[in-house]
C-alpha cells in the first residue's frame, strides 16, 4: 500500500518559518515526479509546487513563488516544502503528492497524502 505522509504543519505567526516533510512508502518515488498542494477552507485544492525526479526541474505556484522552495531527497523517498515570510492566507492544509506528470508548469499526481494543517497568524 502507498502511503505518503505529511509532517511540520503548526501554528506560525506572519512572517514566520515553516518546513514541511512528506516520506512515502510502498514503493519508491525516486524516478518520479512530487510535489505540494493545499486547500483553504471553503477553496478548491490549489496547485504549490512540483519537482521533477532528480530535482532539475521545479514549478511553483505565483501564490508562492520567491517564499516556498520545495525539495526532495530520494535516498529517503522524502520531498520537502520550505515556507517563508509566511502570510495569514497561507492558512491551509498542506498535501503532499506523488507521482503523475507535469503539463507545462502544472503537476497532476497519482497519489496524495492525508494532509497536514498549517496555520498563520496575523
Amino acid at each position: 500500500q502507498v502511503q505518503l505522509v505529511e509532517s511540520g504543519g503548526g501554528m506560525v505567526q506572519a512572517g514566520g518559518s515553516l518546513s514541511l516533510s512528506c516520506v512515502a512508502s510502498g514503493r519508491t518515488f525516486s524516478s518520479a515526479p512530487m510535489g505540494w498542494y493545499r486547500r483553504a477552507p471553503g477553496k478548491v485544492r490549489e496547485f504549490l509546487s512540483g519537482i521533477s525526479w532528480n530535482g532539475g526541474s521545479r514549478y511553483y505556484a505565483d501564490s508562492v513563488k520567491g517564499r516556498f522552495t520545495i525539495s526532495r531527497d530520494n535516498d529517503k523517498n522524502a520531498v520537502y516544502l520550505q515556507m517563508n515570510s509566511l502570510k495569514p492566507e497561507d492558512t491551509a492544509v498542506y498535501y503532499c503528492a506523488g507521482d503523475g506528470y507535469f503539463s507545462g508548469s502544472y503537476y497532476y499526481p497519482d497519489y496524495w497524502g492525508q494532509g497536514t494543517q498549517v496555520t498563520v497568524s496575523s
